[in-house]
């Protein structure tokens, strides 16, 4: 997961259209046309009585005659600002990469007046951008636009890069492979008139009102200082406090006195009035926090409220400390227990917090402050402009912005509140809400003081234990008010069943601070239903909408009549969706019924406005964004003016571009729209809006449709976060929440079934991840909440750790790339002059030609590698052939010329006497790496039988590897079978009668026990042409293949590889490779007895147990040339990483490898090789000694042993390695190829595959059309040589398949070549190299194998590319990652395995080891890249422990997917070792 999913990558330099510009805000129009009068129109006002929804939606939708028509916004405001940023373009040539002047125009009609209170400010006009107006930069400074333009071109001018930028590799042209998502021609559109901007009551003037809060503080303090402002309780439900208006005047001053003069000095004191103060006082504290914000208050300083750090690593918490930066926070006030509840270093002080600025932790109990002298007293002001104190707010990606409320917003947002909510002196309220923000502060902090209400605080703490604590204190105090939400009445519904003494009659007004919530109005319906028997009146509910930017946004008010019912909607969900309000029936599921949150703010204008784009106003039934133009409403976030510019500096226009007011609206976040009689109705946030294929979808819907599917037998109420991440430039939708305990694996899944079937049925959106995690794993806020953006980031980092995961990408993505539209190919017309093809040379290439060649090669005059042995053996008897070493590197055996000559004899005699075998005969040859496995191959030669080597079965898996043994025994129709003592019984041992039946076993020779005599005559085969040995292998698709090699083919193969790599009796070689098949079994037994070199052999088994072992041995015997695999090179990268000091003491030397060569039959592993050159360096391995190999099936070794580049580079060859190429990997799914720079956007590094052998012919052809390619073209690579094999060997004679493969012909071209097709994707390129001979060299690069690419939607898909996708997912995924293609559903399938894994066989899907695979960044990763998802109907299980682990670096690329075939259903298994495949 997946992984963060990579944002695209673009040029900056190549962005030249015009959506890379802002759009303008608003449009010019004319000062007469498109106004709205407000006198004119009408104010509309709170209708009585019910409401009838239908009614009214009905109305909307035909209008009237009065409304203003609707037009286009194109038509008159969007060209004025298109014509006026064309003429400000055509004067002024901007560069891209710098912001753009902003060259929107705002027109200042007066429409509607905002009632402003005394002690505002002025009417702020709508400014005007413009060349002959003024603008104001970060600082407030005015500067003219046309200066700063220049300016800035002049700047943009110096910054313009030197180098022409790479268009066509850094230009994404991502959204063209997509499927552009048509709009559905029946979705619903808004068809209501536009509405009208809605008035609320007129904020009244009552004379006893205080100027400002600190008055108010001061008048309760001095006139009534012995009544209760604030009682605490504890977590017994006790009154632990209580705090008296005497008391909080007092200790408030006594904290304004100590701030401004008890820190720092006087010359130079820490705090002026200004600054900014941070509150860090825990939930359980409310009297400590209202003294020290008081106390700011009185002392001028702003606070900023924040939560306690209880960790260094809290959630969140290194945002908080980025906002006290950015607020230039230097001292924390906090309580005397909170203070020593802190986190603290060895000598005692408080450490400083990540993120966090340097503070000053300053205790505001009384023992620690000092008493104010008799003559100092607070400066009481009336409310201005000043900043009050900063609200934090906490965005939809985790960043906290500070809003900042001025002391007139705070005042007169007390009022508002006190005239909505019919506060009165000396009245009581329980408070269940965090008091230090929101509605928790507003009512219980400043507006209870602004009345000389007595307030409850009821902590979180005591919430835990009795949920019935708030209702307890409003029967106990008689209480008219109380703040909670609606957990609060759903925990209070679980645990009300043990109380009998409940009244709730004192209440007249019950806020539900999420009153906007959709799964609020199921929590109030259903606490009426209960309480109503208690003494609880309908009327009495009352919620309310708010927002940290606008504060109160609307609240439902209390009235005295019980026959009004609140106002109710039945919306349907399909159109809510497209932003459309359509009225439904409640008997349907895909409905959403929402509640009022009353009427707008007394003093405020309200409307709502388009969520994107310009803000125009929304029609009557259209969904919308709410702004409001108020005074009691924040100002700014702190220290972002650009941000507090499209927030808190809004104007709403109409359809023709004119503003609606002269004065700003703020964007409240809140999507919703206003209803008949005025009443707001809000349908979800901004926040939790996720945009999925254009309909909006809102995280609270998803969240109350899982809840209501049977949420409490198996998840935690209010523990579920819902959220989206991007995958293929959209929105997925991702549902993460706790599992209970108890609930089993198969209980969750059904429920995860049927969250998934009712999401699906009721939002009609598809769902990414659905994931489980423990009980108490998820990020919480202070407060007990999921922390959202937390959640997120865990996910995508995968360390989130679920216990159950449901992924079904197949249901949500939809956009995935169009199918590939084939060109025609190229036809015999293209050709001229027979090595051009379509004006490109033909890509064809090959070796040194092996008649031109002289060399001292006395083997040459023998045809067959058997008299090859015997003339060695009379030359050169006591020459040594082959060292075996074993796993301390001491020499286990030897053999030379003559030792290797007289036991091949000896197992011929056995061949003829004991197994009474004839020529022509095959044997299978069943030995471990060593000298016995080349003796007995030779002793077949000898006796003219044909040799087949197998590997030997594993002593502790014989129940795995005893079958493949038996399978090519009995498949090459083998009549006699050598081996050794020690594995003949293995053979005949009970375990191996339990997996194969032993008694078909052919005849079993044990070599250990020879016979002494020598053969009468050894076998000379008649013809060249006949078989000499059998090459039988595994593919990495499963199938089991066996080629044949003839003499004359071995022969030659021996000698081309002589030739390749300069081999000579003196040369020593040193091999660490299995030697059963390809061309390692060709090194190991074959090359030393026809070129005479020393190969010096080293089992890979046995670097299990020492890494270190074929380094030495290559160091010990200064050996210039060696040969090993890839395994075996990760084997010496991992195990040896951390001991290379160790090595070089040992005297580890590296510095004579001339030539490294990895055998494989793949694509280089470019970052192994790189990784070993590098970690082995300073050893003295020299940097481009590293080389690879190629070979196949139809020709073993094609390529080999690379130029002597460091030889290059001596005569004034420089620079990167010239054998290496990055290709565009979109370019390769086309079968095409396009070479770009490295880094640039989806490249893929492709190492050369070595030299071309001597004797080999090479062309690219198309596989489909076999007809041959150009240059640089991607093709499948076809050889001609004299070393081929003969053909496949099968025991039902199909020779088809082998005429195909061995005996092909160009369908144009050179039709008389016979060509053997090697099955494997790949392209020529001809460098600037030179060969011997002067001419410049061809390199052939090894893309992947026809047999494992997955062809999608007519893209190629290559394994190896998504198993590096996955690798780099997770740290975990590291050793073996195979992605195998499905013929059945042409899909894909991922297995991974890992060999330290405990559990082999673990039958249920967990993965119980050291490693834990992290599944969620896996998959994320996987679809993000590739899309290797199997079947739209399928729905993928996985589940792992929850151990944490580490993520690694997120996913570098993003490669576009192709869609999968839906006929099948596939289901994952992890298991303790691999993905099982389980198709039904």
């Amino acid at each position: 997961m997946a992984v963060p999913m990579p944002s695209k990558r673009r040029s900056l330099v190549v962005q030249t259209s015009m959506d890379a510009y802002t759009p303008p805000d608003t449009s010019s129009g004319s000062e007469d046309e498109g106004s709205v009068q407000g006198d004119s129109q009408g104010t509309p006002t709170s209708s009585q009585g019910s409401i009838n929804m239908e009614h009214w939606i009905s109305q909307a939708i035909h209008g009237s005659t009065t409304s203003t028509t609707s037009s286009s916004s194109t038509q008159s405001g969007g060209s004025g600002a298109a014509h006026r940023l064309a003429d400000v373009m055509a004067q002024t040539h901007i560069e891209n990469h710098s912001a753009p002047p902003d060259v929107t125009t705002y027109t200042s009609e007066h429409s509607i007046q905002v009632e402003r209170p005394q002690g505002s400010t002025g009417s702020r006009t709508a400014p005007k951008y413009g060349n002959a107006e003024l603008m104001e930069t970060g600082d407030g400074v005015p500067v003219s636009s046309r200066v700063s333009a220049k300016i800035q071109q002049l700047v943009n001018t110096l910054k313009r890069p030197k180098r022409p930028p790479l268009r066509e590799f850094f230009v994404d042209d991502f959204e063209e492979l997509l499927e552009v998502q048509q709009p559905d021609p029946n979705q619903p559109k808004p068809e209501g008139a536009q509405m009208l901007a809605m008035r609320g009551e007129q904020l009244g003037v009552v004379t006893n009102w205080p100027p400002s809060l600190e008055a108010a503080l001061q008048r309760w303090g001095t006139i009534s200082p012995k009544a209760p402002c604030l009682t605490t309780m504890d977590t017994n439900g006790k009154p632990l406090y209580i705090l008296t208006y005497g008391k909080l005047w007092t200790r408030s001053m006594k904290v304004a006195y100590s701030i401004l003069h008890k820190l720092g000095t006087k010359q130079e004191p820490m705090v002026r009035p200004g600054d900014r103060v941070a509150l860090v006082f825990p939930n359980n504290d409310p009297a400590a926090f209202m003294v020290a914000f008081y106390g700011c208050l009185l002392a001028e300083v702003v606070p900023v409220p924040i939560e306690v750090p209880l960790t260094r690593k809290d959630a969140g918490s290194q945002q908080i400390g980025f906002l006290l930066g950015s607020c230039g926070v230097t001292v924390a006030l906090t309580s005397d227990a909170c203070h020593k509840g802190l986190p603290k270093s060895p000598t005692g002080e408080i450490p400083q917090f990540k993120g966090w600025p340097k503070l000053l932790w300053f205790v505001t109990e009384s023992k620690h402050l000092s008493k104010p002298p008799r003559d100092w007293f607070p400066h009481i002001k009336d409310a201005n402009n000043d900043t009050a104190y900063i609200e934090y707010k906490t965005c939809k990606d985790g960043s906290v912005l500070g809003v900042t409320v001025t002391r007139t917003a705070l005042l007169t947002h007390c009022q508002a509140l006190t005239q909505a909510c019919g506060y009165t002196e000396a009245e009581t309220i329980v408070n269940v809400l965090d008091f230090k923000k929101d509605v928790g502060l507003w009512h219980g902090i400043l507006t209870s003081v602004m009345n000389m209400m007595h307030v409850i605080s009821i902590p979180y703490s005591l919430m835990k234990v009795n949920p019935l604590s708030w209702i307890q204190k409003v029967c106990q105090y008689k209480a008219k008010v109380a703040c909670v939400k609606s957990r609060d009445m759903h925990w209070a519904l679980v645990a009300h069943r043990d109380q009998r003494d409940i009244n709730l009659s004192s209440l007249r007004m019950l806020i539900v601070a999420d009153g906007a919530n959709p799964w609020s109005i199921s929590s109030c319906d259903a606490f009426l239903n209960v309480f109503q028997s208690k003494g609880l009146r309908q009327e009495v509910i009352c919620p309310c909408a708010s927002s940290p930017e606008a504060l109160t946004v609307a609240i439902r008010r209390p009235t005295d009549d019980s026959n009004q019912p609140p106002g109710r909607g039945v919306l349907s969900m399909h159109g809510l969706t497209y932003g459309v309000i359509r009225v439904d029936s409640e008997e349907k599921l895909s409905v959403l019924t929402v509640q009022d949150v009353g009427l707008v703010m007394p003093g405020a204008i309200m409307c709502s406005v388009k969520p994107d784009g310009i803000p125009q106003l929304c029609r009557t039934d259209e969904i919308g964004e709410l702004c409001v133009c108020a005074v009691a409403t924040g100002t700014s976030y702190y220290g972002l003016s650009g941000m507090t510019k499209n927030t808190f500096e809004v104007f709403p226009m109409t359809s023709s571009g004119a503003p609606i007011s002269e004065y700003p609206f703020i964007r409240t976040g809140l999507l919703g729209f206003v209803g008949p009689g005025g009443l707001v109705f809000v349908v979800g946030k901004m926040d939790g809006l996720m945009v999925v294929s254009g309909r909006r979808h809102n995280a609270d819907d998803i969240v109350a449709t899982a809840l209501a599917v049977e949420p409490m037998k198996f998840v935690y109420r209010g523990r579920i976060a819902v959220f989206s991440v991007t995958v293929l430039h959209d929105e997925r939708i991702v549902i993460v929440a706790e599992q209970r305990p108890d609930s089993t694996e198969e209980d969750s899944f059904q429920w995860m079934s049927r969250v998934l079937q009712a999401i699906d049925s009721i939002h009609q959106v598809g769902v990414y991840c659905l994931a489980l995690v423990p009980a108490n794993t998820l990020p919480k806020t202070p407060l007990g909440g999921i922390h959202l953006s937390e959640t997120k980031q865990l996910f995508l980092e995968g360390s989130l750790h679920p216990c159950n995961v449901l992924m079904c990408p197949h249901t949500c993505v939809t956009n995935l790339p169009k199918p590939r539209q084939k060109q025609p190919e190229i036809g015999p017309a293209s050709v001229m002059v027979g090595n051009l093809v379509s004006g490109k040379r033909i890509a064809q290439a090959s070796g040194r030609d092996l008649g031109q060649i002289e060399d001292n090669d006395q083997a040459r005059k023998f045809l067959f590698l058997s008299e090859v042995l015997q003339w060695r053996a009379q030359t050169t008897p006591d020459h040594v052939l082959y060292t075996l070493l074993n796993c301390r590197g001491a020499i286990a055996n030897s053999l030379t010329c003559v030792q290797l000559h007289k036991r091949a004899e000896k197992i011929a005699v056995m061949l003829m006497e004991r197994g009474h075998l004839q020529a022509g005969d095959h044997v299978a040859l069943v030995y471990p790496p060593g000298i016995d496995l080349i003796a007995a191959f030779y002793g077949c030669l000898y006796a003219g039988c044909v040799p087949i080597t197998v590997r030997p079965p594993h002593p502790q898996n014989i129940a795995t590897t005893l079958p493949t043994v038996k399978m090519i025994v009995e498949v090459s129709r083998s009549a006699c079978l050598m081996t050794t003592q020690l594995i003949c019984k293995l053979l005949r041992s009970r375990e191996a009668a339990a997996a194969v039946d032993v008694r078909t076993w052919p005849l079993i020779l044990d070599t250990d026990d020879l016979p002494k005599k020598r053969p009468a005559q050894i076998c000379k085969p008649c013809n060249p042409d006949t078989l000499a040995y059998l090459d039988f292998s595994v593919s990495t698709t499963g199938m089991l293949a066996g080629v044949k090699m003839s003499h004359a083919a071995t022969s030659a193969f021996c000698r081309s590889i002589k030739l390749q790599c300069e081999l000579y009796p003196s040369r020593e070689v040193a091999i660490c490779l299995d030697p059963y098949c390809g061309l390692g079994f060709v090194l190991w037994c074959l090359c030393s007895v026809y070129s005479g070199h020393q190969s010096i052999l080293i089992p890979p088994s046995e670097l299990e147990t020492n890494p270190a072992l074929w380094l030495l041995a290559v160091s010990q015997y200064k050996v210039r040339d060696t040969f090993c695999s890839y395994s075996v090179m990760e084997l010496c990268t991992k195990g040896l990483g951390s001991q290379t000091e160790s090595l070089k003491a040992r005297g580890l030397d590296l510095s004579r490898v001339r030539t490294c060569v990895v055998v494989a039959e793949e694509r280089p592993r470019i970052a192994l090789t790189q990784s070993f050159s590098k970690l082995f360096k300073d050893l003295g391995l020299h940097p481009r000694a590293v080389s690879t190999s190629f070979g196949c099936r139809v020709n073993l070794a094609i390529c080999l042993q690379p130029h002597r580049l460091w030889t290059l580079a001596e005569q004034g060859t420089s620079g990167p390695d010239p054998t290496t190429v990055y290709v565009d990997m979109r370019a390769l799914r086309h079968d095409r190829v396009r070479l770009v720079e490295r880094g640039s956007p989806h490249s893929l590094p492709l190492m050369e595959s070595g030299k071309i052998l001597p004797g080999v012919r090479i062309i690219i052809a198309n596989p489909e059309t076999k007809g041959p390619l150009g240059d640089s073209h991607l093709g499948e690579i076809w050889v001609h040589s004299a070393h081929n094999a003969s053909g496949y060997f099968t025991i039902y004679g199909d020779e088809s398949l082998q005429s195909d493969h061995f005996n092909s012909r160009l369908s144009f071209g050179d039709t008389q070549t016979i060509w053997a097709r090697t099955g494997y994707l790949g392209f020529l390129r001809r460098t600037e190299l030179t060969d011997a001979n002067g001419e410049r060299h061809d390199a052939l690069y090894v893309v992947g194998a026809l047999d494992e690419a997955m062809e999608l939607r007519g893209m190629r898909y290559h394994p190896i590319d998504i198993e590096t996708s996955v690798i780099r997912a997770h740290k975990s995924v590291t050793e073996c990652l195979p992605a195998l293609p499905l013929p059945a559903t042409a899909g894909c399938s991922i297995l991974s395995c890992d060999p330290s894994f405990a559990e082999r066989d673990s039958p249920c899907c967990q993965i119980q080891a050291r490693h834990t695979l992290s599944l969620p960044p896996v998959l994320s990763a996987l679809h993000s890249m590739h899309s290797s998802w199997e079947s739209s109907e399928s729905l993928s299980r996985w589940q792992h422990p929850a151990s944490p682990c580490s993520p690694e670096e997120a996913i570098e690329q993003a490669h576009p997917p192709p869609a999968l075939p839906p006929e099948s259903q596939v289901r994952y298994d992890i298991l303790g070792l691999f993905c099982k495949f389980q198709m039904p």
